[in-house]
């Protein structure tokens, strides 16, 4: 007989993917919170997996899939064209930089990088520079799960098992310019990382150089990095100089969680392929998309078609979707409210920062922020790998109502991190209650681990 508030034992779990832990079932969600099967609720302090930007059972979503629903669900894109999808289109076109203005809908963010991949390779073909091929993108990085986003994914606990299946494409040093310790400015530590890339150029030979990738701001594998400010630049210069392709992967940064609605807004960047997923759908469908130019596009299309595509590419429902998304970003100031809410939280990061020593870093923009754990703020090196404290501030984490998620920075083998995500629509108050459950955390992670605590 199960105990009162405790849900019966449930069977085994025939799911492939569970965690090494069991989990509750989600029961309901509303907002920035989960209740579980028991009742007992949860913030979501990371929107997932950096997913619901838009937090979770809004009605005007759910009502616009609805009519949806009562029309179609399923329109195949070449049988028919749909009313959602080309709005959609229209729509996000509208957001992106100048001359961004064709759409290429898919159901998540591998599917998105992908698609940039293909293209930029069609492109090159169709105009007579068959001979450009490799992708040179950082490490560490996370570009996806397929096995062309993972040839361009710096992250070895997830690549090297893959390393016999694929070609794996020229890497150069993500730019952790907050570890540097040097007697350069972060000026000339901005050229110096963005200057790799035009030595990776030569070294790999420019006429077999097809395009750069990079989040421009980073995701889980690097914990929220931001470059200095004139690395952004310098890179656009020289792909142009190299006539190689710049793609962004937006999947995590865009859609408005920085407070912009591409994280490269921030720099005012110009890519020529985007990548977006994740909180574009915002997890009330499968939802992502590569954005391209028409200059790109045309080409392909001239030369028989672009040879790729997805089963539900565009799908009636999904676009529905991912239009209620994008009207409650611009009917209700999400875009304002990332940035403002952000910056409380990112003070607040902070201030734990003064009380937990080992907290050597925080960054990020908007509300896509991290904390990486250090052993010595004056050398920056990592905490012991051996301590899991990445696992273990989750675990303590969630045991007291909160999910953050967490990393390692250092290519997936060492330098802990923890990121702060929770939806835009984020209250302060909501701010105070996360961060009263993260400082709890993180004295509970300091007694457990030995780590110093200042009173």
């Amino acid at each position: 007989m199960s105990m009162p508030n405790q849900p019966a034992a449930r069977p085994a779990s025939h799911l492939f993917y569970q965690s090494r832990l069991r989990r509750p079932l989600a029961s309901r969600a509303e907002g920035i919170y989960i209740w579980d099967e028991t009742g007992r609720k949860v913030i979501d302090g990371s929107s997932g997996a950096m997913v619901v930007n838009i937090g979770h059972g809004n009605r005007r979503v759910l009502e616009a899939m609805k009519r949806q629903m009562d029309k179609v669900t399923f329109a195949y894109r070449l049988h028919f064209e749909n009313e959602p999808a080309e709005e959609l289109a229209r729509r996000l076109a509208g957001h992106m930089p100048e001359g961004m203005d064709r759409v290429f809908f898919v159901s998540g963010g591998s599917e998105a990088v992908e698609s940039c991949l293909k293209l930029a390779r069609q492109w090159a073909v169709a105009v007579g520079q068959a001979s450009r091929y490799k992708v040179i993108s950082r490490f560490p990085s996370y570009h996806g799960s397929t096995l062309g986003a993972l040839a361009v994914t710096g992250y070895d606990a997830l690549t090297a098992p893959f390393l016999p299946m694929m070609q794996a494409m020229p890497k150069i040093k993500a730019p952790t310019a907050y570890l540097d310790r040097d007697n350069l400015s972060m000026e000339e530590r901005g050229l110096k990382y963005a200057d790799m890339l035009e030595e990776k150029i030569l070294a790999e030979g420019t006429e077999s150089v097809l395009a750069f990738i990079m989040e421009p701001i980073g995701g889980a594998s690097t914990g929220a990095l931001t470059a200095p400010d004139n690395y952004y630049p310098r890179i656009r210069e020289i792909c142009d100089r190299y006539g190689i392709l710049l793609i962004h992967d937006e999947v995590m940064s865009g859609a408005g969680r920085t407070g912009k609605y591409l994280g490269g807004d921030h720099w005012n960047c110009r890519p020529d392929l985007i990548a977006l997923s994740k909180g574009l759908g915002a997890g009330y469908c499968p939802l992502g998309a590569m954005i391209a130019p028409s200059r790109l596009v045309r080409p392909v299309l001239d030369a028989g078609g672009f040879a790729h595509g997805y089963t539900y590419a565009g799908n009636p429902l999904a676009c529905a979707a991912g239009l209620a998304v994008l009207d409650e970003i611009e009917n209700h100031d999400l875009l304002g409210n990332a940035t403002r809410a952000g910056n409380l939280l990112r003070r607040e990061l902070e201030g734990l920062a003064e009380r937990f020593p080992f907290i050597g870093d925080v960054r990020g923009k908007g509300l896509l922020l991290a904390a990486e754990f250090i052993a010595d703020r004056e050398t920056m090196a990592p905490l012991p790998k051996e301590m899991n404290a990445y696992q273990r501030v989750v675990d303590i984490a969630y045991e007291r109502g909160l999910i953050i998620y967490s990393r390692r920075t250092r290519g997936g083998t060492e330098g802990d991190h923890f990121l702060v995500c929770p939806p835009m629509i984020i209250t302060p108050e909501e701010i105070a209650e996360t961060v009263g459950i993260l400082e709890s955390t993180l004295a509970e992670l300091a007694a457990e681990l030995g780590l110093p605590v200042n009173r």
